[in-house]
């Protein structure tokens, strides 16, 4: 027999046994070897269970289970020691920490341990599989040696030890092992049998619970991976019971049925399972909706979208555009026709009453009709006061012009003076190129809250980002251990990527730059953002590399033989990228995931381009560098300082000349590249504005001559008198930026390039007609040169001074735009066009007298002291222009037939636009304001096509919650107990819909994470103390004079009042650790404003998702205006002492789009407006001809708007400058011209439009019409993308649309609606009462026309130009 003992002997070292009693028992009690720190085997006990005497495990049992403590009464019977009870209290450390907030899920699951470890029937649902002999610490080393054997069963027999059957038949009584007497045994391996409801049940619970301070569910911290990939019980359980996991000391395998294996006493473990709408006991409540869908309802579901407005199918603008179109056309026809029919039909113009006009003119078919004689009695007091207003007018200007001309010297020199004054100023010239400051107004609603956010929690951080790509590299295939699938890595995923990834990550953390102001060196640590210092100085690196520690070492670490890999960077990378959290992987590496500096990293920000959850086949590596922000300008300047060494550095590293680099594709960009970039734009393309300003110039210089013969060249050049006017414009471009830089008002880059353009075309626009003007007008008998250019004077200056004043009017009224831009735009566009007209009508004035002097005078121009012999006589002459618009062009536009085309023609075109002015874009695209050679382009791109989430978004709680008292903390709170409509909770609901509100992640809640951390039930718990001086004790510090702050009776209650506000200090100041993930410091540091006394204002933080287009970013903050709102109403603040609002650092440059539209309407019409009124009084009360002018602007502008949509041109800042620019431009071609008309009293409608046209639009043709176009074309070459889209685009299409509508439609207008003659001063030219003299025709053409009407009107009161 003794070969049989030997052979049970060796055998016992490895048993298996499945316990088949007829009544539950233990399997285990006690612990035994420590096989790793902390990891103990539980020894093996096949008795019945034991009572609990040790007073410390009974509090331990009572804490966490309560229904196997019994009654108090007797100690209760348990199959485990405290001991177990302590590792047990060990272990549901984390899952406290991650599951607390939803109580059901807690208790579920701690009763899954509970029946585990202690139960006194285990053996009912618990099998043990494998055991090894326990060797205590001073046994010899051949005990060592065993190797574990599979045994069959235990036999109960009526011995004292039960017998146990080998595997081979021998039966030998347990005894013979020890178990009675000193040998022990351990549990290396059981199966735990579970029921399939309380399985569910407890995944149920727990499924939907989040982990506040990293943005995810807690499951993902849980089972291994990602919480998406946690679907059932089997998945979650067979990872919790893996011995691999880091937490399991032994293999638990998991069976989930409802009953046992067949032939077996086995009941699998079927305790009641709450559900997360129900409270496991009588002090905690049921979970949040946050963390229980079964709580909430019915899913939220987003608005449908809002239906486009359709008639029949079809857009309903276009549907309504078309009909108004096809009924104006149609009544425009009918109209026409039988106006034309009745005055074929009638026998004499005075059989009936002309449709149009009082005097009797014909503005149908042209035909020119005799004039009435008009009487005293015919004249309204309206016509009388316009009388008045236009010989008044004519009178000062021609005095004002009889003063500068006599004493042009004294005139230029004050006017100099004056420039100079004005030009000092510069002195204080400020300009704005802060995007805030230029985008967003001091008192709208998201600068406002940016300010408060800064002011209580530091501004936004700064960040420098590398998006890097490997294209044309291989993929590779990672085969797990020990089968499976192979797992595709994408090319910037593969190690020797990796590494060359850490090296360029490394050199930049390393990188150097000297810094004169400080006389130092500064690093990224010098400036980086460090959540946990002091205690870790690390910088903030947002990188999967992060995962390794950045470290060469970590990413080479393997476990595996010579045969296979075990574990490597490979199943690293994918559990830290399903967990980001965790502090030790489920690998056999066993290594942490969290980053450097202490926080996690989550795949979405530094993985790219990969659709779900298959991380590794990211296409693209973010590494984001986050870096302090102040709003002290020191330290702000040193991070500018590094960020300029960055940017240097990342464009050396990326030369594509280098090939050691080639195989990445990085791009990069840092938080000053835009501004940076911007800069060098307006750098590289002054040129381009030079190149347009030269051409300008050159053109005005020699279109202002008249030549005549080769002889007379250089004398009738007006080079010198071209130059002094641009300058003259330029000059006041300098009074209005000198005069608002004494008020302090600064400039922004807007109006250094678009003021002076428009006062060019302006400026330009009046010399022409003024000159023009001179040059035609022939000298009367006995009249001084000085009272010629007084007279042209007085009958010009009224007009340039209506188009001047209109537009200063306008433009300052448009300076009541809440848009920075808009508004200081408008005010110095409004000032230099005022100081603009005034200096032609004082200094060019006196100029235009020297040179008109110089030319009579035969001397040459620029050497005025040279004199050419010959005749001194200035020649007149219609010039080529001029007589093309008399003889051709006026005539083809206003033939009978051609008037209908032009007014259906422009009438669709206004029909066009209207159909899409509300299909316009809104927005800025980033690319556009990028040079085309920019290197942010590309990052731009990269963004839309590579990350998988927006900005952060912050839900800011203003100072004044009471966050001491439970009403105020269920208000805000999103765990058990809070309100449904709670902060969290509404943030919740929104992710959940994230395609319609843009809300990527529930929000991370520092007030449920303290309450987490406040649990007293930890072991050890995360808020203690020193109880000799109740300072802060972390809960890794192992001292006994640390104790908990609160009682284990206080599980489930919250601090309140005095309580609350004791320890949320050490809450915000505990660094988070193994022993307690919860602590505030890295995650929570800046998220609450306290007070000595009180909490101020506080944040809760989520993410947008990642928003690719301007609409996006415009739906993005209208949906969290809307929430934030909501939120507001939901906790009742009816005093509106404080509010919840969003903050997001994109925000205060999108919500001018939010109101684009409004401030659109709102700029123009009061621009409108102004031209309206001015119109109306400067042209004598002329209602029609005001209406008139307003008109046409308007349907240039709506026009304006419809070349933007076909065009591609968004709505934003910019063009909105720009369209108030037209508006002001749009004065320029239609008042001129609809002056001349009202003025003119030619017989008829037509003729009267073709005298209007001939003399004043063919000064605005060649003045501003062809000037503006030869300038304009340059800026198409230009490498800015904004000039050439918002400048170049609009630019060309505000002078063609100006042109088309001014001297095209408008003369065609007038010959149809236009305002009848004005009967006052008719009845002056028909009783010679002297008047304005009007006249700017040579005394020829004037005689012709005296003889065609039959007058004898004096000389300068017939028909000539009537301006």
């Amino acid at each position: 027999m003794m070969w049989k003992w030997l052979f049970l002997s060796a055998a016992a070292v490895s048993l298996v046994s499945i316990c088949s009693a007829n009544e539950g028992h233990c399997v285990w009690y006690g612990e035994c070897e420590e096989h790793t720190p902390g990891k103990f085997y539980n020894c093996f006990y096949n008795g019945t269970a034991k009572p609990l005497v040790d007073k410390e495990a009974r509090g331990i049992l009572e804490q966490l289970c309560p229904h196997l403590a019994g009654d108090g009464t007797s100690p209760p019977l348990t199959c485990c020691d405290i001991s177990q009870l302590k590792t047990l209290q060990d272990n549901l450390q984390v899952p406290q920490q991650a599951l607390m907030r939803c109580p059901s899920c807690y208790q579920n699951l701690v009763k899954l341990y509970c029946e585990s470890t202690c139960s006194p029937r285990m053996s009912d649902f618990i099998t043990v599989k494998s055991t090894t002999p326990y060797i205590p610490p001073t046994q010899t080393p051949f005990h060592t040696q065993a190797v574990p054997h599979n045994l069959t069963s235990f036999i109960e027999t009526g011995a004292d030890f039960p017998v146990i059957e080998l595997s081979d038949g021998t039966k030998v009584e347990e005894d013979m092992f020890g178990v009675g007497n000193e040998t022990k045994y351990n549990v290396v391996e059981c199966t735990y049998y579970v029921s399939f409801d309380f399985a569910w049940g407890l995944f149920n619970s727990c499924q939907s619970v989040q982990f506040p301070a990293s943005n995810t569910r807690a499951l993902g911290i849980m089972c291994g991976g990602s919480a998406e990939d946690c679907t059932s019980p089997n998945i979650w359980l067979g990872y919790m019971g893996n011995k691999d996991n880091g937490q399991t000391p032994f293999q638990i395998n998991f069976v989930i049925d409802n009953e046992g294996p067949t032939n077996s006493s086995i009941l699998p473990m079927n305790d009641r399972a709450y559900s997360c709408a129900e409270s496991p006991d009588n002090i905690t409540g049921i979970c949040s909706c946050q963390d229980c869908p079964a709580v909430c309802g019915p899913r939220p579901k987003p608005p449908p979208p809002p239906k486009p407005w359709h008639l029949f199918g079809i857009d309903g603008m276009t549907i309504v555009m078309s009909f108004a179109y096809v009924g104006f056309a149609f009544l425009f026809c009918v109209v026409l026709s039988v106006t034309f029919l009745i005055r074929r039909c009638r026998t004499s113009p005075a059989d009936s009453d002309d449709l149009c006009s009082f005097v009797g003119d014909d503005s149908i078919n042209g035909d020119t009709v005799r004039q009435r004689i008009v009487t005293s009695a015919d004249i309204g007091c309206l016509e009388k006061c316009g009388e008045a207003l236009e010989n008044f007018m004519f009178h000062v200007f021609r005095r004002w012009g009889l003063f500068c001309t006599r004493h042009p010297a004294a005139v230029f020199i004050c006017g100099v003076v004056v420039i100079a004054a004005c030009a000092a100023g510069l002195s204080m010239f400020q300009v704005t190129t802060d995007p805030v400051l230029l985008w967003s107004a001091p008192d709208s609603r998201s600068r406002v809250q940016k300010d408060y956010f800064d002011s209580h929690f530091g501004p936004f951080y700064r960040a420098e980002q590398l998006i890097i790509t490997a294209p044309g590299s291989d993929w590779t295939n990672y085969d797990p251990y020990p089968s499976g699938d192979p797992i595709p890595f994408s090319p910037v995923l593969r190690k020797d990527m990796l590494h060359q990834i850490l090296d360029l990550q490394s050199s930049i953390e390393q990188l150097e730059v000297w810094y004169e102001e400080e006389n130092r060196t500064l690093k990224l640590e010098d400036i980086c953002m460090k959540p946990l210092a002091p205690v870790n100085n690390n910088c903030t690196i947002m990188s999967p590399l992060n995962y390794f520690q950045n470290s060469h070492d970590m990413l080479d670490l393997r476990i595996g033989d010579f045969f296979y890999t075990y574990a490597d960077y490979h199943t690293h990378l994918m559990y830290c990228a399903q967990a980001p959290a965790s502090v030790n992987d489920t690998t056999q590496l066993h290594t942490s995931c969290l980053g450097t500096f202490g926080g996690p990293v989550f795949p979405w920000i530094a993985l790219g381009g990969y659709e779900g959850e298959n991380f590794t086949q990211a296409e693209a590596l973010i590494i984001t560098f986050v870096v302090d922000n102040s709003l002290n300008d020191t330290l702000v300047k040193r991070a500018l300082a590094w960020e300029k060494a960055f940017v240097d550095f990342m464009k050396e590293y990326t030369d594509p000349a280098d090939p050691v680099n080639s195989n990445l594709s990085i791009s990069f960009s840092s938080q000053r590249s835009i501004e940076d970039e911007l800069d060098r734009e307006s750098a590289t393309d002054v040129y381009t504005i030079l190149v347009s300003y030269l051409i300008m110039f050159a053109y005005i210089s020699i279109a202002l001559g008249q030549f005549y013969n080769c002889s007379r060249l250089l004398i009738d050049s007006k080079i010198s008198l071209g130059l002094c006017g641009v300058l003259i414009v330029l000059c006041a471009t300098v009074c209005s930026i000198g005069v608002f830089s004494y008020a302090g008002i600064p400039a922004t880059l807007i109006i250094i390039e678009v003021v002076p353009f428009l006062v060019l075309a302006v400026g330009v626009d009046n010399i022409f007609i003024l000159v023009q003007a001179f040059q035609r007008d022939e000298r009367r008998k006995n009249e001084e040169l000085e009272d010629q250019i007084a007279r042209v004077l007085g009958q010009v200056a009224p007009s340039l001074f209506l188009t001047s004043f209109s537009e200063t009017v306008a433009f300052c009224l448009g300076g009541l735009s809440s848009m920075p831009a808009v508004r200081v735009f408008s005010l110095y566009a409004g000032l230099a066009v005022f100081f603009d007209f005034l200096l032609q009508i004082t200094c060019f004035v006196s100029l235009l007298t020297i040179d008109a002097k110089r030319q009579e005078n035969n001397r040459m121009d620029f050497c005025c002291c040279v004199k050419v012999a010959g005749k001194s006589e200035v020649p007149k002459s219609e010039g080529f222009l001029y007589a093309f618009v008399k003889h051709i062009y006026a005539p083809a536009v206003l033939k009978d037939w051609v008037r209908p085309f032009i007014v259906l023609l422009f009438a669709g075109a206004v029909a066009y636009s209207g159909a899409v002015v509300n299909k316009l874009d809104v927005g800025l695209d980033q690319k556009l304001s990028m040079p085309e050679d920019s290197y942010v382009l590309e990052y731009f791109s990269n963004i839309s096509r590579y990350l998988k989430v927006g900005a952060p978004v912050y839900f800011v709680v203003e100072e004044g919650h009471d966050y001491t008292t439970k009403a105020g903390q269920n208000m805000v709170c999103g765990s058990s107990g809070c309100n449904r409509d709670s902060l969290v909770q509404q943030i919740g609901d929104a992710h959940l819909i994230a395609d319609y509100s843009k809300i990527f992640a529930a929000p991370s809640s520092w007030m449920d994470d303290y309450f987490d951390w406040m649990n007293p039930l930890g072991n050890p718990p995360c808020c203690r103390e020193y109880n000799n001086t109740e300072r802060f004790c972390n809960a890794s510090v192992d001292s006994d004079t640390c104790v908990g702050c609160r009682p284990p009776k206080d599980r489930g209650l919250r601090p309140v009042e005095d309580e609350f506000m004791k320890f949320l200090p050490m809450f915000l100041s505990d660094v988070p650790t193994t022993a307690c993930a919860k602590g505030g410091k890295a995650a929570y540091k800046s998220a609450v404003d306290l007070k000595p006394h009180d909490v101020g204002a506080t944040y809760f933080m989520t993410y947008h998702t990642n928003c690719n287009t301007s609409a996006d970013y415009i739906n993005a903050l209208k949906y969290a205006q809307e929430l934030a709102q909501n939120i507001t109403d939901a906790m009742n603040v009816t005093d509106n002492s404080y509010k919840v609002f969003p903050y997001s650092y994109f925000y205060v440059f999108y919500e001018q789009y939010l109101t684009i539209y409004r401030d659109t309407a709102t700029s123009l019409g009061w621009s409108a407006l102004a031209v309206f009124l001015v119109s109306f009084f400067m042209l004598g009360f002329d209602l029609v001809s005001a209406l008139i002018i307003i008109l046409t602007i308007g349907m240039i502008v709506l026009d304006m708007m419809g070349i933007m949509y076909l065009w591609g041109i968004s709505l934003n800042a910019v063009s909105l400058v720009n369209l108030v620019m037209a508006m002001g431009i749009s004065v320029e071609f239609c008042s001129h011209v609809t002056r001349a008309f009202a003025v003119s009293t030619k017989t008829s409608r037509v003729e009267r439009a073709k005298e209007a046209l001939v003399h004043m639009g063919s000064s605005v043709f060649s003045g501003i019409t062809l000037t503006k176009f030869g300038g304009i074309v340059v800026l198409a070459f230009a490498k800015s993308q904004i000039f050439q889209v918002f400048y170049f685009r609009m630019y060309l299409s505000i002078v063609l649309l100006g042109f088309s509508h001014g001297l095209i439609f408008l003369p065609v207008l007038l010959s149809y609606i236009g305002p009848s003659v004005n009967k006052a001063k008719l009845f002056s030219q028909q009783n010679d009462i002297p008047s304005q003299p009007v006249n700017n025709e040579r005394t020829p053409l004037l005689n012709e026309t005296r003889r065609q009407v039959g007058t004898n009107a004096p000389l300068g009161s017939s028909n000539g130009i009537y301006v």
